[in-house]
């Protein structure tokens, strides 16, 4: 990193540029999707796909909604030929979906590029020769009326084979290093191909812009976009299309803006996959959209299916933050974080608000597939009450007190970070199973005889450290006369702070839950939990837990201070 001096910016910026599309502050309809997964993406694979994988590939395409689907170079190989004819001749191409095919300005490759689309109904032929400053120097060492005649030749050449050629063919046209290309050379010769073209209403052109290799920030590819949107002929003819890659980390911001500049379509591929870092991430380009209120037209409500198909068919895995389609980008860790989901999905269930506007998720993880209890909420040391309290209520139906929560909270987060490893929705139940619900010992009630008698008599039958006795007292209520029974014979000495219930089903099977906590003389809270048929016994469960966590915790400090 020593040697700045060795670069300069590559890129070329519009003379006088109005920036019209600055003045918008969003896009209003989805773009014409084109994916070039099966070719950009898969020239960018270590190993590319096979004949059969990019048949799984093509299907998935067609499943999410694609209507062009770029499958690639039939005159590079003998595999890319093949593909393309078995999908023709197999009749796997539906009537409503145009495959798309590349080719160089040069006549035997385009001749073959025709033949392998014989009895195709609906096809792009994409021409494409390099104009950028470098190629012509370096590359070809040509004028640039040398580069421009190599375009105009190979247009003239697809319009010759395509009057030989039935189905419905339309072209494309790209300045390969548009980005590094001066502007009005770049308008010249995308206007001398049209001008071949002739395009119309019934034969419209695509003239692509591609972000060859990302060169300047997305503001200066949007500039450009408008300058030949501006200018180009036949513009209502004119499909104007951007193939943006990812050099500098910014296809996404070159799309959005290149939209708003005038672009009527875009080509990407599924999770960002092509060349170098990649091209646009056209389920990130979707969704984006989405999250806005605008339909996309592409169904990725179940993203996590389609994630681990490409990740199988291309060897590529998708980055676990990766926009939308990580495994984490909606997992909350952060206890702030997952209390403040766990109150925004609250109040919407409250019906506060008929949009979507929940803390931390931009959209509702639930449209695109994910789960909340297993995607979103995430346990570990970091996580807070909110989070794990959630767990608790809507996978498992437990409505904790606000106090036990944050009890709960500390002994879920003390036992991840003891074992340095993220809990599962299971292991926080069972963490909070083990410890609270229905605890039998050192104490343990196993029968108790209630009777009306100045308030209400309970005599109880209780195991104590193994010792079987008989204890008898009343109180206000039953549960009362239960606690002062089995203070009179042990002598503990608590008072039951709070007490809820509420129903509790599971499975089949409705029963009562209970939650008791008992405050000591020296400020001690201890919480059990009760489950039963009968919602006195489950009441009674949960004091005993309550009581057997105080004894627990007394048998803990005495075996530290010895």
């Amino acid at each position: 990193m020593r040697h700045p001096e060795k670069y300069t910016r590559q890129f070329f910026e519009v003379p006088a540029a109005e920036m019209k599309w600055a003045k918008k502050a969003y896009i209003d309809k989805a773009p014409v999707w084109c994916s070039v997964d099966l070719r950009d993406g898969n020239q960018a694979l270590i190993t590319p796909m096979s004949l059969s994988e990019k048949l799984e590939f093509f299907a998935e395409l067609v499943r999410i909604g694609f209507k062009e689907i770029e499958i690639g170079f039939p005159a590079a190989s003998e595999t890319e030929y093949e593909f393309c004819r078995t999908l023709i001749t197999q009749g796997l191409i539906p009537d409503d979906v145009t495959i798309q095919v590349l080719t160089q300005s040069r006549e035997h490759i385009i001749a073959k590029t025709f033949e392998a689309l014989k009895g195709c109904k609906n096809a792009i032929v994409h021409l494409y020769n390099a104009t950028s400053v470098p190629h012509r120097e370096q590359v070809f060492r040509m004028s640039r009326g040398e580069i421009r005649e190599i375009a105009v030749s190979g247009a003239a050449l697809c319009k010759k084979y395509r009057s030989l050629h039935e189905g419905n063919i339309r072209f494309e046209y790209s300045p390969e290093g548009f980005t590094g290309t001066e502007p009005e050379f770049s308008l010249e010769i995308c206007n001398a191909v049209l001008d071949v073209w002739q395009p119309s209403a019934d034969d419209p052109v695509i003239i692509n812009l591609p972000v060859t290799v990302q060169l300047s920030m997305p503001h200066i590819y949007a500039n450009q976009i408008e300058y030949m949107s501006d200018h180009l002929k036949y513009r209502e003819h004119v499909i104007l299309s951007l193939h943006t890659h990812n050099d500098r980390g910014c296809a996404v911001a070159d799309t959005e803006m290149g939209l708003l500049a005038g672009a009527q379509r875009v080509e990407g591929t599924l999770f960002g996959n092509g060349e170098r870092t990649g091209n646009a991430d056209i389920v990130t380009l979707a969704l984006n959209l989405y999250a806005q209120g605008v339909d996309p037209g592409l169904d990725f409500s179940d993203l996590p299916r389609t994630a681990e198909l490409c990740t199988e068919l291309t060897r590529m895995p998708v980055y676990e933050r990766q926009p939308y389609s990580g495994k984490l980008v909606f997992a909350a860790f952060s206890g702030s974080h997952q209390d403040a989901i766990a109150k925004g999905l609250k109040w919407r269930t409250e019906g506060h608000d008929r949009h979507w506007n929940v803390p931390y998720l931009p959209i509702d993880p639930a449209d695109i597939g994910r789960v909340y209890e297993t995607d979103v909420i995430r346990i570990n040391s970091q996580s807070g009450k909110g989070g794990i309290g959630y767990i608790l209520e809507t996978r498992y139906g437990y409505n904790l007190p606000k106090k036990m929560r944050e009890t709960v909270g500390y002994l879920v987060k003390g036992i991840s970070d003891r074992m340095h490893k993220e809990l599962s929705p299971d292991e926080v139940y069972e963490i909070f199973r083990t410890h609270y619900v229905n605890l039998t010992a050192p104490l343990n009630i196993t029968e108790v005889h209630y009777v009306q008698h100045h308030g209400i008599e309970a005599t109880v039958d209780l195991c104590l450290n193994g010792v079987t006795a008989s204890a008898t007292n009343t109180g206000n209520g039953r549960l009362d006369a239960v606690s002062n029974a089995v203070r009179s014979y042990t002598g503990f000495r608590y008072d039951i702070s709070t007490y809820t219930e509420h129903a509790l089903e599971i499975g089949s099977d409705s029963k009562a839950v209970s939650y008791v906590e008992i405050v000591t003389d020296d400020g001690g809270s201890f919480w059990g939990t009760g489950i039963d048929t009968d919602i006195i016994t489950s009441s009674v469960k949960a004091l005993i837990s309550a009581v057997n966590n105080m004894l627990l915790a007394e048998q803990t400090k005495g075996a530290g201070e010895c």
